[in-house]
């Protein structure tokens, strides 16, 4: 499932194809015909983002809400000459040519949502979620209540979307490696200070990840460059840590990286960098 900082980017992308533009919107495959038809020929105001959920927003405070979930695509093309005829099930289509600037088209596939809602609905999306560590209005000190006052493994916490939103599979494992975390610790157990410090390193991991488009987590003493080792070759794409290397050697100690289920998916570790958690008070 995309994480975070693909919909940021998305929400980027699209904003600057289409805001401030009077925009048709079709639908292809009829999923969306009446909303389409509702908001065709409006301006798109804005795109943003909160967690992995977007939103375009059109005039007369109406919003397209869409979720990508694990298959969805939403592709947008701008400066052709022509804007071709949809290809395969194309559920949303905005496009907008003739007024000056380059025409541009973005063809939504897959999603598991999209819908046109108001104000109001998006407003309560977003306040069942939790902090975006790439929103401006977030407020850590939310998830940390959260983290704080948790039995549950921080492996499983950082995954809840209403604890910290955006943050996939990826992010979890490689930030609790990155912070020699096992993800079985309980999140209770963390100091504010660590919190903050996984915290900080999410804001800037994901931020980075919005202007690359990949997932690298990989200090600069560990690139393939430096280590003198091949790069990695994933159709995730990014250097990183522990995700998807299973058996493999850690690049920083050399032990296997290990797996297992958490949280509906598999977590990754390796397991001297990241030592399971014993509570001093159990000694």
């Amino acid at each position: 499932m995309p994480e975070g900082h693909t919909l940021r980017k998305l929400a980027n992308d699209l904003g600057t194809a289409f805001a401030g533009r009077r925009v048709r919107v079709q639908s292809p495959t009829g999923r969306f015909a009446a909303d389409a038809a509702a908001i065709d020929g409006s301006v798109l105001v804005e795109a943003d983002s909160a967690g992995k959920h977007l939103f375009l927003e059109f005039e007369g405070d109406r919003f397209i809400h869409v979720h990508l979930g694990l298959i969805g695509k939403f592709d947008v093309t701008e400066g052709v000459e022509e804007i071709p005829l949809p290809v395969g099930q194309v559920r949303l289509r905005l496009f907008a040519a003739g007024d000056g600037r380059p025409t541009a088209y973005a063809d939504l596939r897959g999603a598991t949502r999209c819908d046109l809602i108001g104000s109001t609905r998006r407003a309560d999306v977003i306040a069942d979620l939790g902090s975006d560590p790439l929103r401006a209005d977030a407020d850590p000190n939310r998830a940390w209540q959260r983290i704080s006052r948790s039995q549950r493994p921080i492996g499983e916490l950082l995954m809840d979307q209403t604890v910290i939103a955006g943050v996939g599979n990826v992010y979890r494992a490689e930030v609790l490696f990155r912070h020699r975390m096992h993800p079985l610790r309980p999140g209770k157990t963390l100091r504010r200070s660590q919190f903050d410090a996984i915290w900080a390193d999410l804001v800037t991991l994901m931020a980075e990840g919005v202007i690359s488009g990949r997932i690298d987590t990989v200090r600069e003493e560990h690139t393939p460059e430096a280590m003198g080792r091949e790069p990695r070759k994933d159709d995730h794409g990014g250097e990183v840590y522990v995700y998807r290397r299973t058996g493999q050697p850690c690049l920083v100690c050399g032990t296997g990286v290990r797996t297992e289920a958490l949280a509906g998916r598999n977590s990754f570790w390796c397991p001297r960098c990241q030592p399971t958690f014993r509570s001093r008070a159990l000694k």
